[in-house]
């Protein structure tokens, strides 16, 4: 799978970021002590480095280190134009920074993350967050990946060593519990195959699903009304449906943390990219 522009722009916009946010966090960090200095600008620089390798690298892991550093941009902007004067160059940072955390998480840069251990004739696409979780689990384990990653070691170079020492230890496994909950977002996708479509979400699906390209019916947006097994958990966006012709079996996971098996003819998931899934679907003459 080649680039799409966007991704290319991501790791552009990714790249100025030491001379937009950076030139804003200097001045900043001017009165603070040098230990804390030293801490920020260490915790700073490892995250851009982050971000930058993961945008370099397609695959679900780094989507997932992207989808973390990337929003953190706006924050760390922030506060360096709240520490600072609120000039043009703090109100540049900020702005570069908005635009960085968008691009890091469009469905361009997730489907180009997605696709990169595909093989041969595979193409896979990302799909859309659960809507449930978007106002609530995703910004609560993004704020405990970043806070619990940085707050202790900010205590340390404060020279609160107990307090520090204790919140680094716990604040580090409370991250990489966190990062483990939304690497599970990185690794739900479709994939199409020379024998069909294959759906992958872990977060709902105990095992994957194919849908043999013999028995599909159709492929297409998904009606607002009928019978069908919604795998979609109310994502926004356009959902697309896959309908067979004998009825599919799906091990489905509730919401007690159980499975149960059902069987439907039609199936609903929301994908980043709608329209270059059903453009792939077309190329693959699935519709």
């Amino acid at each position: 799978m080649h680039a799409h522009p966007v991704s290319w722009l991501a790791r552009v916009v990714w790249l100025t970021l030491p001379f937009t946010v950076g030139a804003a966090i200097g001045p900043a960090l001017a009165d603070r002590s040098s230990g804390v200095s030293l801490v920020v600008s260490l915790i700073v620089w490892v995250g851009w480095a982050i971000g930058a390798i993961g945008l370099l690298t397609p695959l679900p892991i780094a989507l997932t280190a992207v989808r973390i550093v990337g929003p953190a941009a706006v924050p760390v902007a922030a506060a360096a134009a709240w520490g600072g004067d609120l000039d043009a160059v703090s109100i540049t940072g900020i702005v570069v920074a908005v635009v960085a955390a968008v691009l890091c998480c469009s469905g361009w840069v997730a489907d180009e993350h997605v696709d990169g251990p595909s093989y041969g004739p595979e193409r896979r696409f990302a799909l859309r967050a659960p809507g449930g979780l978007l106002l609530s689990g995703i910004p609560l384990a993004w704020v405990l990946v970043v806070a619990g990653a940085t707050v202790g070691p900010l205590l340390l170079g404060a020279r609160q060593w107990v307090l520090g020492g204790v919140l680094t230890t716990l604040g580090w496994a409370v991250a990489a519990l966190g990062a483990r909950s939304l690497h599970t977002l990185s690794q739900r996708f479709i994939v199409f195959v020379p024998a069909g479509v294959t759906l992958v979400d872990p977060s709902i699906l105990v095992d994957a699903v194919l849908f043999p390209r013999t028995s599909l019916l159709s492929f297409g947006p998904a009606p607002l009304d009928g019978e069908r097994c919604d795998l979609s958990q109310q994502a926004l966006g356009l959902a697309l449906e896959v309908v067979t012709r004998e009825p599919t079996s799906l091990t489905v996971r509730t919401e007690r943390r159980r499975a149960e098996e059902r069987t439907s003819r039609a199936v609903v998931f929301t994908p980043a990219r709608p329209a270059a899934v059903l453009a792939e679907a077309a190329s693959r003459k699935l519709i």
